[in-house]
């Protein structure tokens, strides 16, 4: 099976997803990138994830083809591709429709420096991208347009994607900045969020290059930490 370990990793992490509360029911796609190959391993459209095995991942590449797999791709397919193409480092996307995050979405509103922790995003903002129909170009393009140096982005009235060196960092990712996004939410019902500085967030995102143990060539860190 082509990109067998890939496809196992995204369903693995499909079903992470969904218990995780960070997308319910079939909403919400994963994907991963294999740039030697020019293939991109992605979750089948409208299939539980708890449903999902590793042959149900369909293997494409960045113009739409179909490569390997019997199911329909995600719809959301041209949303990964542009990820990919504006974030040349990035290996897997992850696309949620969690609570908090979809909420500000819903807001048109970004996601600022209320917790240092979105420096994972390599940006202090997480800006938010234009509303466009789900699974169209209009939205891919709208998301090109918007995402400048972050690895996330907000989905006017629609939901959070967020990208990776791998999947574990993409997952992790989109778990810290939907834990930002609830505590901006929360702020804000209280009042006037105070939001770190450019300086501050510079000096953080310095910080995250050596934060943790170091790494061994074969470990996979989570991304979940800070």
């Amino acid at each position: 099976m082509l990109m067998e370990k890939e496809r196992k990793e995204i369903a693995e992490y499909g079903r992470k997803m969904s218990s995780s509360g960070l997308s319910k029911g079939t909403s919400g796609n994963i994907s991963i990138y294999d740039p030697e190959t020019g293939y991109m391993a992605i979750s089948p459209s409208g299939l539980g994830y708890f449903d999902t095995e590793p042959e149900d991942v369909v293997v494409m590449d960045l113009k739409g083809n179909i490569i390997d797999g019997s199911r329909k791709p995600s719809s959301e397919h041209g949303l990964h591709t542009v990820m990919y193409l504006n974030k040349p480092d990035a290996r897997a996307v992850v696309h949620t429709h969690s609570t908090f995050c979809t909420t500000l979405a819903c807001l048109n509103t970004p996601l600022k420096a209320v917790h240092y922790v979105i420096g994972g995003a390599g940006a202090a903002t997480v800006p938010c991208a234009e509303y466009a129909t789900f699974g169209t170009p209009e939205l891919a393009e709208n998301v090109a347009r918007a995402i400048g140096k972050s690895k996330a982005v907000l989905l006017a009235n629609h939901g959070l994607v967020t990208s990776g060196p791998n999947l574990a960092k993409a997952f992790g990712l989109a778990v810290n900045l939907e834990f930002v996004a609830e505590m901006q939410w929360r702020a804000s019902c209280m009042g006037t969020p105070v939001v770190l500085s450019d300086a501050e967030m510079d000096t953080v995102m310095e910080s995250f290059k050596s934060y943790g143990q170091p790494k061994k060539t074969d470990e996979k860190k989570d991304g979940m930490g800070y």
